[in-house]
């Protein structure tokens, strides 16, 4: 046999017999199950206490061609464009009121103030058709992000910044050709510069092009007295002044319609806050309210996994006790005489304890997002929807965060050799970070460093939903959104382990001689 074969048989060896060591310890084979079985109970628990009620049937959530749930609300003032076209207009003014709460003591009072939130937006739109959710290329001016072009909900392309009055206006321009939209951009309607380009597969010959405007909910973060923060949305509406407009194509006749794109209804069927158009010789003023933009407002698969971190404990302690009890009863030196390299036999047994953590995380978090689902959907919750790796990645990351954090308590076991010295050192290091960041105890940014910085950056593997920079949002790990990205923060979680099982397999090899 070669000296290949030889060290692998005896790294086989050595993982099957702590392999054999986790199975014949009856309790830790039931303190496994029942990490797992807590995982699944609380996640289903969680999700059978939340119920959402619309007073009726609940009206549909746009998808949209990405097949994430989206909010396409908007006014519209569009023409039919069959084939190729373009689209050009100067936007002259850009205004905005916003509601915010009456500070007076007469209750239910509002007041209405001046002012566009950053991502209000007005422009120029090419839509496949009226269906909302459906496929779209837009260049337009923001509130406070200078000019942008947009397509298909969740794409974003910077282009100049800055506003536009009267002084300063902006000209902008959409042009198709075939599935490709082309955006730009001018100062004075001469020079022009292109802003980006976005191809929509499977785009019909017929579209509809047009001006428009929306704006989203003025949205105001306050700081909690103790930590943390609560975050709320209120009215807000756009109106933009366009001139110069100019349509190439079978669009350049014809009579401009208007549309209120999901408006919502008051019980007597008028328009909930309704947009408007005004046209005035060559002038077009349309006024806004909505977004086009992701949906974030929604159940997320994430929120069936609530048990994790109580599953999270009892594996903590399974994996420390793993190493513990073979110092408390003085077996170390028998297993280190089967294995003399001290170092493989480390590795072997947080292999051992790692694989059949995955293995039970796995299941635990397959059955608690599959059940959790369909239990919220009972519930009358809408859940956004993922696409299918999103939610293969969810439920497998669970599964390697749960392996991760117990290859890492097995490391800290072997340094301390005392279990419940070892038990705390590793819940302070995975378990508390993650407690502190999401319970809004701390401030957001104090929270972020320390999903940035602690083994429990893992825990970012479980987002579903992004954080879009062109989406108002209150991103903190207390409303589930984490400064890495997925797959970062676990890598953060595994360094953690490697790191601390490399320090144990030094201090094994240093003292137990």
């Amino acid at each position: 046999m070669s000296a290949t074969a030889a060290h692998r048989s005896g790294f086989a060896r050595l993982l099957r017999a702590e392999w054999t060591k986790f199975r014949t310890v009856r309790g830790w084979v039931l303190a496994m199950a029942g990490a797992a079985l807590v995982t699944v109970l609380l996640g289903l628990l969680s999700a059978s206490g939340s119920h959402t009620s619309c007073g009726g049937a609940c009206p549909a959530v746009p998808v949209g061609p990405g097949g994430e749930a989206v909010e396409d609300k908007f006014y519209f003032v569009h023409r039919t464009l069959d084939g190729d076209g373009s689209i050009t207009a100067r936007v002259t003014s850009m205004t905005g009121q916003k509601r915010l709460p009456d500070l007076t003591p007469t209750p239910g009072t509002r007041r209405v103030v001046s002012g566009l939130v950053p991502w209000a937006k007005a422009g120029v739109m090419i839509k496949e058709s009226m269906k909302q959710g459906s496929a779209y290329a837009a260049v337009m001016v923001t509130g406070a992000h200078g000019v942008r072009m947009q397509h298909d909900f969740t794409q974003d392309v910077a282009g100049r910044p800055g506003g536009v009055s009267q002084r300063s206006p902006r000209w902008l321009r959409l042009t198709r050709s075939g599935e490709d939209l082309t955006g730009y951009e001018s100062t004075d309607g001469r020079q022009w510069t292109r802003v980006g380009t976005a191809r929509l597969a499977g785009l019909p010959d017929t579209v509809q092009v047009g001006l428009f405007a929306a704006s989203p909910g003025d949205l105001t973060v306050t700081p909690g007295d103790f930590g943390g923060s609560s975050a709320a949305s209120r009215f807000a509406e756009a109106t933009a002044v366009f001139d110069q407009v100019s349509l190439q194509g079978s669009a350049a006749g014809g009579a401009w319609r208007p549309d209120d794109v999901g408006v919502a209804l008051n019980p007597d069927g008028s328009a909930h806050h309704p947009g408007g158009f005004k046209e005035s010789g060559d002038t077009y003023t349309v006024t806004g309210v909505g977004d086009i933009a992701p949906l974030s407002d929604g159940q997320q698969i994430e929120n069936t996994l609530t048990g994790v971190l109580t599953g999270l404990i009892v594996v903590i302690v399974v994996a420390v006790m793993f190493i513990t009890t073979e110092y408390r009863r003085g077996l170390i030196r028998t297993t280190l005489l089967a294995g003399p390299r001290r170092g493989r036999t480390l590795v072997a047994k947080a292999l051992a304890i790692g694989a059949v953590t995955f293995v039970a995380g796995l299941a635990a978090a397959t059955a608690a997002v599959t059940l959790g689902k369909g239990i919220l959907v009972a519930n009358g919750n809408y859940v956004l929807p993922v696409a299918p790796f999103t939610e293969l990645r969810v439920i497998v990351g669970t599964a390697v965060l749960l392996a991760a954090a117990a290859i890492l308590a097995l490391a800290v076991g072997t340094l301390f050799r005392r279990s419940v010295a070892a038990v705390i050192t590793a819940i302070v290091l995975i378990v508390v970070p993650y407690i502190l960041a999401t319970a809004s105890v701390l401030p957001a940014g104090a929270a972020q460093w320390l999903m940035r910085l602690t083994p429990a950056a893992g825990f970012a593997i479980q987002q579903s939903i992004p954080a879009y920079a062109h989406v108002l949002g209150n991103y903190t790990p207390s409303g589930g959104y984490y400064p890495l990205a997925p797959w970062a923060g676990l890598a953060v979680l595994c360094g953690y382990a490697v790191l601390a099982l490399g320090l144990a397999v030094f201090q094994l090899r240093r003292r137990d001689a």
